[in-house]
Formats: structure tokens, sequence, C-alpha cells
């Protein structure tokens, strides 16, 4: 039996590599139903200040074609906030990568979930691959991103 009914994890998933097969993967794992967020083009540059290589309508249809993803969905300003989204999805777990366990909103966050009846859970961090280290390598890595 799966630990949660309605999973729910969110990303930019540009470049889409190993990391983000086994967060998604890992978030499957634990959802009988796992819902996939996917930030819109206009977010990517609010937050990173610059596009993502891969257009939105593509990343949605990669993650959509995801054997893993019962439901893609586009996050926008309107849903970005995690509370905001679980008002849309009901879901009873967010997922993430480790690298923000400790991230002071993400404990917030969390408080606020969990007095809704969600959780959030963290996943160890893929070290071997990540888009930086793909853009490093194929030579498109500004280095004021770090």
């Amino acid at each position: 039996m799966k630990r949660y009914n309605i999973g729910y994890v969110a990303g930019v998933f540009d470049l889409f590599h190993i990391g983000h097969l086994n967060l998604i993967r890992r978030a499957k794992e634990n959802s009988a139903y796992l819902i996939v967020g996917v930030l819109t083009d206009e977010l990517v540059i609010h937050f990173k200040g610059k596009a993502p290589y891969i257009p939105f309508e593509e990343r949605l249809e990669i993650i959509g074609a995801c054997r893993y993803v019962d439901k893609v969905v586009g996050v926008t300003f309107d849903n970005i906030d995690k509370m905001s989204a679980w008002e849309l999805y009901k879901f009873d777990c967010l997922f993430s990568g480790d690298d923000y366990v400790d991230n002071e909103s993400w404990i917030i966050d969390k408080q606020r979930l969990n007095q809704v009846g969600a959780n959030i859970q963290f996943f160890p961090y893929t070290k071997t691959t990540s888009s930086t280290q793909i853009k490093k390598i194929i030579g498109i890595y500004d280095l004021s991103e770090s």
C-alpha cells in the first residue's frame, strides 16, 4: 500500500535528467496518484532571471509522458504557493529534493501543510547529475548562476 493517496511535486524540469526522474519516481513510489507541476516560462524567468532552455509546453509533454506521472499541471503565479497548490489538488504530501530541507520558508510551509493534514517529504538530491552540471558540460552555463 502506498504511503500517501495523492502526492504532488513541482519543478522546472528543464533539461530533463536522472535527478528529475529519481524525484518523480520516488514520489510515485510513495503515492497512489501523483500530480507533477511544471513551472511556466514566465515563472522561471521571474525567479531565475532567464528562460528555461526547453519551452513550457515541451516540458509539460515530457513530464506527462513519464510513466510515474498520473497528472501534469502548469504552475503559475496563482498556484506557486504551496498552500494554493494544496487548495487546488488536496494532496496528502508534497515531495521535494533535500536541498530545501533547511530552507526557512519550506519549514514554514511544512507547518502550514501539517495544519491541514498534509506533509512535506524530502528525498536525497541526486548529486551525480544536475541541470547546472549539464549546462557546464555543454558550455551554456553562466558562471553568474552559481
